[in-house]
């Protein structure tokens, strides 16, 4: 297994977001992909107040760039930005607010082709170490002998 600390996959990207004024600030963000954690792909947001980090499933981010996905608090959809290239919007929402962000629609499957070389889709349950999992949730060590 590889270590939980380190991705196996990361790509640093710009995002684009609105602020609350409706100007667009861009966004330096990271992508993560841990073989550990192997449904799910992280979005690290940098700025100078701090990183914010936003975990979403793999299948929902890969659903997105072809048609709107998700319920709830994140939503993924395609669409076009002003310069007529293709974008995935991620809409983000939390009681503290909403973020709406957009991202190179080429750079996202970049970096899912790169997590799918990884760990295949159907290959997910492989990577799983439910022991460590469950050891999580209850607050335990999982370096049980």
């Amino acid at each position: 297994m590889s270590d939980i600390k380190h991705p196996a996959v990361q790509q640093d990207i710009q995002i684009s977001c609105l602020d609350p004024w409706g100007r667009t600030v861009e966004v330096p963000t990271t992508l993560g992909y841990r073989e550990s954690d192997p449904y799910a792909v992280s979005l690290t947001f940098h700025s100078g107040a701090g990183d914010v980090e936003w975990v979403v499933s793999r299948t929902l981010m890969l659903q997105g760039l072809a048609a709107p996905a998700g319920e709830g608090d994140v939503k993924i959809y395609p669409s076009i930005d002003e310069d007529a290239k293709a974008v995935a919007v991620f809409d983000f929402s939390s009681p503290d607010g909403r973020l709406i962000a957009t991202a190179d629609s080429s750079e996202v499957q970049t970096f899912l082709g790169k997590s799918f070389s990884a760990v295949p889709v159907g290959a997910e349950g492989q990577h799983m170490d439910l022991d460590a999992l469950v050891a999580d949730l209850l607050g335990t060590s999982s370096d049980v002998e």
